[in-house]
């Protein structure tokens, strides 16, 4: 339950954030052509909101032709109860409000339908512009306060562990990925695992001695999404703290020992020695152990539940790492680079939804709650919020009536052809678009059930 409530806390504060982000980038570009927002909330309102404020006007200011300009003091600011999102109320606009009383009456110059078409471009494109100037600005802090911290793979000398779909295209626990398709696999950059995924052909090392092929499917990606991940480094057991009275305390251990066996079982990584302890719960074992590079077998008895009783040795501290530091000045240019390079991966990974297997891994806020980890942590955090906040900027310009994507649909429409669409064309392919996209959400979520439940 603490497990749950940390992902969906965690969930709920980065949509949020990414949310008033996005609206306020179609907020402040209305506001900079004189166009009046009558509300912004975050979150959706039917029926009623958490809260709402609407400052008082304390004047009328009028433009040179003496129409009344549009002020910030115009706009209701709130919080919703419905947590799908969230909007702004553009003056004048065919939007999810289907304000047909006020679109009824003459246009006025304060309003979205009464300015150029280039203008009103640039306000429907403002909330992706902002998502992504978001997503640049989070990864650049990453790379000011963090760095890049990594552990090179040809370092890991235990190698990977994969997942099980991994395994059934011929990866094996252990095996060192060298290249894709031809490529050096660089373990500094941050999607070196998409660019695996979605190679051909990668080449591994096998047993420390063997280089291996391995054919990569072309729906492999899409047999990963139920994975939750690809591969992760191995983890050797050293160990770290003992504690005391516990098995491992009592029979000589000591910080800094390196386990590699439990009676006649190997046990290069920790995967291992779990599976051995558990066999040999409760049970006297032969546990050999390498000190100063001498192996040493002692007499130990697991616990009732395969616990020795001790902390591991972080991972940084058994391989080597590298860590490379940005300044103020270089984080801003790396945060472009991985900024665009996620976006790239993300588009091109869209091709696999196109599919039926494509249709079966669509995931709602379970799939994106999943991707959080179990405990806060602030780096993860914030990769995970800019990895959102390029998949939002996205999926908003895809040319649906109801996202953004379908006003610029429209509007380039209407610049090209010097035509405005009818308000009547609008108005039924908002409700078309606005159709689709809650049976969308109804999928999408009734699958992440479907899995929980199923799987």
């Amino acid at each position: 339950m603490e497990t749950f409530l940390i992902k969906a806390a965690q969930l709920v504060v980065a949509l949020a954030f990414l949310v008033i982000i996005h609206e306020f980038g179609h907020y402040i570009i209305a506001r900079a052509f004189g166009i009046k927002v009558e509300k912004f909330y975050l979150f959706f309102n039917p029926w009623f909101s958490i809260a709402k404020w609407k400052p008082k006007k304390k004047k009328i200011e009028y433009d040179k032709d003496g129409n009344e300009k549009a002020s910030w003091r115009d706009t209701e600011y709130g919080i919703g109860w419905l947590p799908l999102g969230g909007y702004v109320k553009i003056a004048g606009m065919i939007d999810e409000s289907m304000d047909k009383e006020q679109l009824a009456k003459e246009p006025q110059p304060w309003e979205f339908r009464s300015k150029e078409a280039y203008k009103r471009l640039l306000v429907m494109l403002g909330g992706v512009i902002f998502n992504f100037i978001l997503a640049i600005v989070i990864y650049a802090g990453i790379a000011w306060h963090w760095g890049n911290k990594y552990i090179p793979l040809d370092q890991a000398y235990e190698g990977m562990e994969f997942v099980d779909a991994a395994k059934e295209v011929g990866f094996r626990d252990g095996d060192i990925p060298l290249t894709a398709d031809g490529e050096k696999i660089d373990a500094s950059k941050g999607d070196y695992m998409y660019h695996i995924a979605a190679a051909s052909e990668v080449k591994v090392l096998r047993n420390h001695t063997d280089t291996v092929s391995i054919a990569i499917p072309s729906d492999f990606i899409l047999k990963l999404n139920d994975s939750q991940g690809f591969m992760y480094y191995r983890v050797p057991v050293f160990i770290g703290r003992l504690q005391p009275g516990d098995p491992a305390d009592k029979a000589g251990m000591k910080e800094g020992d390196r386990i590699v066996a439990v009676n006649d079982t190997p046990t290069p990584a920790f995967t291992e020695l779990t599976q051995a302890l558990l066999d040999n719960a409760g049970k006297e074992s032969k546990v050999t152990v390498e000190r100063n590079g001498k192996p040493i077998v002692l007499d130990v008895t697991p616990s009732s539940t395969g616990k020795l009783g001790f902390q591991l040795m972080p991972l940084t501290d058994i391989y080597p790492t590298v860590t490379v530091r940005y300044n103020i000045f270089e984080s801003v240019p790396q945060g472009w680079k991985i900024g665009t390079g996620t976006l790239s991966n993300y588009v091109g990974s869209m091709k696999y939804v196109f599919t039926s297997d494509g249709a079966k891994s669509i995931g709602g806020f379970g799939a994106i709650g999943n991707m959080f980890p179990e405990k806060w942590n602030w780096y993860s955090f914030w990769q995970i919020t800019a990895f959102l906040s390029v998949a939002l900027a996205f999926m908003n310009i895809i040319p649906i009536p109801g996202l953004d994507g379908g006003h610029v649909m429209f509007l380039l429409y209407e610049v090209i052809t010097r035509r405005k669409p009818s308000e009547k064309v609008m108005e039924y392919a908002q409700y078309a678009g606005m159709a689709f996209l809650l049976l969308l959400l109804v999928y999408a979520n009734g699958m992440d059930i479907f899995r929980a439940v199923f799987k």
